[in-house]
């Protein structure tokens, strides 16, 4: 079913201290040349005083900030995530606190892994369309460095800590948006969090390529559109080589694919949203956008939208 939003504001929040390849090279054994051809991945971000909730609400003032948002028009608020700081109240619930938000909004979490900021999306503009509600802001924000196992070179060198954030408000004028979210249930532990990150990466590998592939073609047709009517696809950042792979399969050029995955590595639910954060602040308005994820869960999803 197509929904009518519009974007009004975005924002982003990564913590200052970086963790380069050369930094993991000195604690676990791998190397800058061996984690850059498998990945893509040069650095990410580690937060060492910030927990989740001071990442998400950052990234949201961020976002306020940037376009002068009124805070009162806010009624919605959906985080994604999988660290929060405590199992309750919500992290969405200590970001409405942390920005001074006091009269009764709806705010709550969501747990989809590194899909979970497109399910929110979905979610939130899914309330908007009631007319019960003005304005959502999505969050997605995940401190993962406080999941990682630093003695397991598969998991630790991929993740990164960050937030995102956008807010969006009901509009009638507005041009249809379409989602397309789904779940294929995993129960033999390709991908878990039980203290921390375990995961069997050829599989996720393979899940992966196919999953985001098909959610494209799936979600243009759709939206009765062609490839060629997408500005740009913004996908999760979890693999350069599975990025790729799509943009073989699918006959589109790498240029298609907007990318920052060399920065931040893969950050979860924060990672779309910290990417569309940062190709809105790059001037790109009036724009058809495709946004793609994939995580645990098995989760996946895509939305077409405009900024």
């Amino acid at each position: 079913m197509n929904q009518q939003f519009k974007v009004v504001a975005s924002g982003k929040y990564v913590p200052s201290d970086i963790v380069t390849n050369q930094d993991l090279e000195k604690i676990i054994d791998t190397s800058d040349e061996w984690i850059r051809t498998r990945t893509g991945i040069k650095e990410r971000r580690k937060a060492n005083e910030e927990v989740c909730s001071d990442l998400a609400t950052f990234a949201a003032k961020d976002a306020i900030d940037r376009y002068q948002y009124d805070l009162n028009n806010i009624d919605i608020i959906i985080v994604a995530t999988i660290t929060g700081e405590q199992q309750t109240p919500s992290i969405a619930n200590v970001v409405q606190g942390k920005l001074g938000i006091t009269r009764p909004i709806m705010s709550f979490d969501i747990n989809a892994a590194c899909t979970g900021f497109v399910y929110a999306l979905d979610i939130a503009s899914s309330l908007l369309q009631t007319k019960r509600f003005k304005s959502a802001l999505v969050i997605g924000s995940e401190r993962l460095s406080s999941i990682l196992d630093y003695t397991d070179r598969n998991t630790c060198i991929l993740f990164g800590d960050g937030a995102g954030a956008l807010i969006i408000e009901q509009d009638d004028q507005a041009r249809p948006s379409y989602f397309l979210n789904g779940a294929k249930p995993d129960l033999t532990d390709v991908l878990t969090v039980r203290g921390t990150i375990a995961m069997d990466g050829k599989r996720v590998y393979q899940f992966a390529v196919d999953i985001v592939e098909k959610s494209i073609i799936n979600v243009v047709e759709q939206a009765g559109l062609k490839l060629t009517d997408i500005d740009r696809i913004l996908p999760h950042q979890a693999n350069e080589r599975i990025i790729q792979s799509v943009s073989k399969s699918l006959s589109l050029p790498m240029e298609k694919f907007a990318m920052n995955i060399e920065n931040y590595g893969n950050t979860s639910a924060a990672s779309i949203p910290i990417l569309l954060a940062e190709y809105m602040a790059d001037g790109h308005q009036n724009e058809t956008i495709l946004v793609v994820g994939f995580g645990g869960g098995f989760t996946f999803g895509a939305a077409i939208f405009y900024i």
